[in-house]
């Protein structure tokens, strides 16, 4: 009996929606909810854990035993069952989360759907409101500690703000919602609610590093952004579809790691740099945690003078134990070296899909405005000094 128990679960994955994990999209999954009625992964099956089995009651499809009934209901519900049961209101902006993501995000996507059933009730969705204040832990620009600051996001008047001081009048900065990018980077920050809210100010991208002691919280926070910046694009583009919009509300980083990096001349000593693709911007910083990168590089069209090259053109030294790449722009040449053979294809890669993209107008305004190399001091003060 155990054997056809076990053949039916499995014959039961080859249905329509069974084949992947319900919660993160992960292939094969090899676990099951059987009071829920949902086909998991690994992974997911240990978040499912922590709901508690008032919740959820999980078995693996091959390690444990299942009865009669436990199948015949799995086979009576199945993935795509319990999607229009537990994501029937998922809103457009929310981030679902698959397999590749941060743990927090996909920890919280679960709790959502099954525990607190957000999507089952549009209500208990807050992100929505189109206004959030809270604290934040805030990493400070000049050093290493985390803060507490005050944070409000008003929708309305396009705005992210905080203060220092509850009871200060003017914030310390204010950012507008429209223009900012959020990522979760747990590993970055060292802590697995850690999220990195990033923007351009005088032609250069400043990052904010911060974290939340809540869970919850944090992924509140980063799909209010997605809300409002949903909100806003429905009014500017009225007859866009859902799917176009959403993939203009946050983005990925398309790669991030350590290269070598020599100077323009080619003779200066290489240095370690942390270097972060974000489109087509291309930034190398000296801690990954930095406010400011040092430098930046826009990635142009290759017809227009922009690739990238295995090796170092003949003169310039190579970096002992290194593999070498160049990457070429019509200003100049960038002397870069990797660890390892797959990192340096890896990262050729991703720079080549880059230039190889055709260049939009939008894109080409955004070239204009970029500061390459960060001056020691801000714009702000050199602005003043040639006015004073």
């Amino acid at each position: 009996m155990a054997e056809l128990n076990m053949k039916a679960l499995l014959d039961l994955l080859k249905r329509p929606g069974n084949h992947v994990c319900a919660d993160c999209g992960a292939p094969e999954p090899e676990w099951a909810s059987y009071n829920l009625g949902v086909f998991i992964c690994l992974e997911c099956v240990g978040i499912h854990r922590m709901l508690g089995t008032h919740i959820s009651k999980v078995k693996s499809l091959q390690l444990d035993n299942w009865n009669e009934d436990q199948v015949e209901f799995m086979a009576a519900s199945g993935n795509l069952s319990a999607k229009e049961k537990y994501e029937q209101y998922v809103p457009p902006c929310y981030r679902r989360p698959s397999y590749n993501d941060a743990h927090v995000l996909r920890e919280q996507w679960i709790r959502a759907k099954y525990e607190r059933q957000e999507f089952m009730d549009i209500d208990k969705q807050t992100y929505l409101h189109g206004r959030k204040e809270g604290f934040l832990w805030k990493r400070g620009k000049e050093d290493s500690k985390f803060q507490s600051r005050l944070f409000i996001l008003d929708e309305e008047e396009n705005v992210l703000k905080y203060f220092v001081k509850p009871e200060a009048k003017e914030p310390k900065a204010s950012l507008r919602l429209s223009e900012i990018n959020a990522t979760f980077c747990p590993e970055k920050i060292g802590n697995p609610n850690g999220l990195q809210i990033s923007y351009v100010k005088d032609g250069t991208t400043r990052n904010l590093y911060v974290y939340s002691d809540d869970g919850q919280d944090i992924v509140d926070w980063y799909n209010a952004i997605r809300s409002a910046s949903y909100n806003r694009l429905k009014i500017a583009y009225p007859g866009a579809n859902d799917a176009d919009l959403v993939e203009l509300l946050t983005r990925e980083y398309v790669k991030e790691g350590y290269l070598y990096k020599s100077g323009p001349k080619g003779k200066e000593a290489y240095r370690q740099r942390w270097f972060t693709l974000d489109d087509r911007r291309l930034m190398y910083y000296t801690d990954p945690l930095d406010a400011h990168p040092k430098g930046e590089v826009f990635l142009g069209y290759k017809n227009d003078g922009y690739t990238v090259r295995e090796g170092l053109p003949a003169g310039i030294p190579k970096m002992n134990g290194g593999c070498s790449f160049t990457l070429v722009t019509p200003n100049r040449e960038y002397y870069l070296s990797a660890t390892s053979e797959e990192d340096q294809q890896s990262w050729m890669e991703v720079l080549k899909k880059t230039t190889d993209r055709v260049l939009y107008p939008q894109e080409q305004s955004a070239a204009a405005k970029l500061v390459h190399k960060r001056p020691s001091k801000p714009l702000s003060s050199i602005k003043e000094k040639i006015t004073s």
